[in-house]
């Protein structure tokens, strides 16, 4: 079976770069170095208007875990109906309760959200960090989550292989699990001093130029 390349975009520059370059499909957010955020409405709809590819977008309105107030909560929905709205065709997010279990009444309000216009809910790496990964997964089945991105709870994929393995095994035939090996970003100093981080555009530059060995780093890579 033909593999599915995703790219973890941090900026329309970067799915533009991905879309030249062969990428299926993109994650769009900003701020990658915070493990990335939900991007501008602007960045999707310049996106959308030149690159012809699925583009799910990331709402997530900070760094710092996965536990939200009632005030973010709300927020985080008006974000995902806004980038439905333009053109989104998914939703990655994650919701967890203090106890480090899914927030199952915010996940279905969620999904039920994303699905009532046919897109696609993507429960991200917040899933990495849930207690008790089965009865997670079990939970998001019930919920009606299409896809969880996890690198089965260790730091990459490679590490965590046997349990994504396991995982599969018991629960492939109901939900997809997809999993990204970590690529480097280049970082570059601006006239200012700030750093910017551009994973995409590097790894699909190292892609078109024929490297199959990519370092480890930030960048998000399927």
């Amino acid at each position: 079976m033909k593999g599915l390349l995703e790219i973890c975009c941090g900026s329309f520059e970067d799915v533009k770069t991905a879309w030249q370059n062969g990428a299926d499909r993109v994650e769009l957010n900003s701020a990658l170095y915070l493990g990335g955020l939900t991007p501008s409405t602007a960045n999707l709809i310049c996106a959308k208007e030149q690159c012809s590819i699925p583009i799910v977008t990331m709402v997530r309105p900070r760094g710092g875990g996965f536990c939200y107030s009632q005030d973010e909560y709300e927020t985080m929905l008006l974000d995902a109906r806004i980038l439905l709205e333009h053109g989104a065709d998914g939703i990655a997010f994650g919701f967890l309760t203090e106890d480090h279990a899914i927030h199952r009444n915010r996940t279905q309000e969620m999904i039920d959200l994303i699905h009532s216009v046919g897109k696609e809910a993507v429960f991200h790496r917040a899933f990495d960090c849930v207690a008790q990964q089965e009865r997670a997964v079990e939970a998001l089945i019930l919920l009606g989550a299409d896809r969880i991105l996890t690198s089965g709870g260790a730091p990459d994929v490679w590490s965590g292989r046997t349990q994504l393995q396991k995982l599969q095994s018991q629960y492939g035939k109901d939900i997809t699990f997809f999993s990204r090996k970590r690529c480097e970003c280049t970082k570059r100093k601006s006239a200012d001093g700030i750093y910017e981080h551009r994973a995409g555009s590097y790894i699909l530059q190292k892609l078109a130029a024929g490297c199959d060995r990519l370092p480890a780093g930030r960048g998000l890579l399927l």
